[in-house]
């Protein structure tokens, strides 16, 4: 069998002659395909890093925060011990929907045992397509109080043997995430926690967030202010979530793995295309990579398909709006008729070529080889 050799060198004596001999190297030799400035040799989770003083100042912090909350761009203010605000979710405990290992993310984020998912309800979006709007619209689960969450996260460690803590779509309670992991921290917790968001979040919340989370996952959503007031039913998206994204990277940086493939800190941004608003994907794209960071892992997500309001019949009285694709007006026979559809591969491929045009190289596709693509 023909077997390939490589030249190993080795230093002589001065005045001897240099001794080259070849080495046989199995033709079968797996390349690892690592990218050396993002391996991690081992890691320990942040929260574990605090100190018990700056520990029982996030406590403190996040009692502050539930009593003039001010956790979303919404800034509603109010006192959450007395009246909800936009989400509806009091002081004292979390509505949660789903707690289990979840195996469809990144798979450097679900390995092979599975990412541990906490699907809260509720949300301080009102995402007309909202893809988990039985969970995030209706409010459907069990209310569980700070203590009783941090609990279930030993118990997906310890029993799911899951990768991560992957709290997903936690912007309106963020004082009781604060509470859980710092309980879960004392109870044995190890495993790095993921703040699965759609980006919507304030500077104060983030804040609160510091040392407590190890990877950030947020869905850069759209572009344009008219786009977000009409599909998000929210004013201030677009500004809220570039501030809340450089935020993020700069408390954890670009995202990083151990040796096993594994996800372990970092920001991975998300962007789901929408049919017609490509363009919006774009401008996304370019604007990560002039602002955050060219070495952003991105993932451009096609799973859209029209949900929640969308596609709903209308009302007898019809509307006119303007297709975003053509620019023509266009009569409404169902709501939010735009995008009405699922999205097509010409779509997702422009606002991929636009963040390989503007050096984004980091993107979350099949790996070319045995393992995870990292």
């Amino acid at each position: 069998m023909h077997r390939r050799t490589v030249l190993r060198t080795a230093l002589v004596p001065k005045g001897r002659s240099l001794l080259v001999r070849p080495v046989p190297c199995p033709q079968n030799r797996r390349k690892l395909h690592l990218a050396p400035p993002f391996l991690l040799d081992d890691y320990i989770p942040r929260y574990h890093l605090l100190s018990s003083i700056d520990a029982s100042k996030k406590r403190s912090a996040a009692y502050a925060h539930l009593r003039n909350c001010n956790l979303c761009p919404r800034l509603c203010g109010v006192n959450r011990y007395e009246k909800t605000g936009t989400c509806l979710i009091g002081a004292e405990t979390v509505k949660v929907n789903v707690i289990a290992p979840h195996f469809g993310e990144e798979p450097c984020i679900q390995g092979h045992n599975g990412s541990g998912s906490v699907f809260f309800s509720g949300c301080n979006l009102r995402c007309v397509f909202c893809q988990n709007h039985d969970i995030a619209h209706q409010r459907n689960g069990q209310d569980l109080t700070p203590e009783e969450l941090g609990e279930w996260y030993i118990k997906l460690q310890n029993v799911g043997n899951v990768h991560n803590i992957n709290l997903i779509t936690p912007e309106h309670v963020v004082p009781q995430v604060v509470l859980s992991i710092l309980h879960a921290r004392e109870l044995g917790l190890n495993v790095p926690i993921i703040y699965n968001t759609s980006a919507f979040d304030s500077l104060a919340s983030i804040e609160l967030l510091d040392g407590l989370v190890d990877i950030y996952l947020p869905d850069f959503k759209v572009w344009k202010e008219t786009t977000s007031r009409r599909l998000l039913k929210a004013d201030n998206y677009v500004e809220a979530a570039m501030e809340s994204v450089k935020a993020m990277h700069a408390q954890v940086g670009d995202l990083c793995f151990t040796p096993d493939g594994i996800a372990k800190k970092g920001l991975l941004v998300r962007h789901l295309v929408m049919p017609g608003y490509e363009s919006e994907g774009e401008e996304i794209m370019r604007w990560i990579a002039s602002n955050v960071s060219r070495d952003v892992f991105v993932n451009i997500m096609e799973q859209y398909h029209p949900d929640a309001h969308v596609g709903k019949p209308k009302h007898p009285r019809r509307s006119v709006i303007t297709s975003p694709s053509e620019g023509t007006p266009a009569e409404e026979t169902v709501r939010y008729e735009e995008i009405n559809r699922h999205v097509t591969q010409e779509e997702i491929s422009t606002v991929r070529q636009a963040a390989e045009k503007a050096g984004l190289w980091r993107f979350c596709d099949p790996p070319k080889h045995d393992g995870f693509n990292i």
